[in-house]
């Protein structure tokens, strides 16, 4: 057997472990979900009239603003998933079991994929759910079938590139309690972006950041590709960041691995 075979089934291996513990406890899934539905049924019924008209003009409303705010919650349901991510990783890291895995014969990177891989599937079930209740609430999408693939790929992407930097994030946790809030600010960040409202909107210095952090090229492209409205360059730059964080994420996440594991 070869060492790419090896590793490929050592990994799912992981996945089929990190998937079990995911249906045993559905809270973890659908807690990632909670957060981005709250706040698309917040903003849409307490604030959705008077957004809506800020943004389509006299007349515009409730239903404006759901379409233009449903990508940037998606977005952040995505990005609520790697949460969980962290704090599975840094429970594994100290509570023993990644001792008992050093005495098997596994590819060590199996570990950290096997996490990766099951957040993902995670993630797109829990933005399936987000999906779902902005479609009960009257969000109705202009995609065709090339355009939902589009924007499904972009979303696994996003996860993707998430997860592994969430990987890094809880190595370097001591505790789970630490774990979970260092991916706060991933969670919050599409906040300051053009999830909510226009980045025009926004004072010269908050909308500079806006403009030029990785959520808002993310969120314009999928709000282009659901909705119609022109992607422009936005995706090359979306894509390009998901490429960015993906390395970052994984280079740190293996030396930090590498490190902790070496004896």
């Amino acid at each position: 057997m070869s060492s790419l075979t090896h590793a490929v089934q050592d990994s799912a291996t992981m996945l089929r472990r990190n998937l079990k513990h995911a249906v045993r406890y559905p809270s973890v899934s659908l807690g990632s979900a909670a957060l981005p539905v709250m706040m698309l049924l917040l903003f849409v019924y307490a604030f959705g009239d008077s957004i809506g008209a800020g943004i389509g003009g006299a007349g515009a409303g409730r239903d404006v603003y759901l379409e233009y705010l449903t990508p940037g919650v998606v977005i952040m349901g995505v990005a609520a998933g790697s949460m969980s991510t962290s704090i599975a990783v840094c429970s594994d890291m100290t509570e023993g079991i990644i001792n008992r895995f050093r005495t098997m014969n596994i590819t060590r990177s199996s570990f950290m994929t096997g996490h990766v891989l099951g957040s993902v599937v995670q993630t797109v079930f829990g933005v399936t759910v987000v999906v779902g209740v902005a479609l009960a609430i009257g969000f109705r999408p202009d995609a065709n079938v090339l355009e939902w693939l589009a924007a499904f790929g972009l979303l696994v992407a996003v996860a993707f590139a998430l997860t592994w930097l969430s990987v890094a994030l809880g190595l370097i946790s001591r505790t789970v309690e630490a774990a979970s809030n260092k991916p706060l600010v991933i969670q919050f960040l599409p906040f300051i972006g053009s999830a909510f409202v226009p980045a025009d909107s926004m004072s010269p210095g908050l909308r500079w950041f806006a403009e030029h952090q990785p959520f808002t090229p993310v969120t314009e492209t999928l709000r282009g590709l659901l909705t119609g409205s022109p992607v422009g360059n936005d995706a090359w730059i979306a894509l390009a960041w998901c490429a960015v964080i993906t390395l970052v994420g994984y280079a740190w996440s293996r030396f930090l691995f590498d490190r902790g594991t070496a004896h």
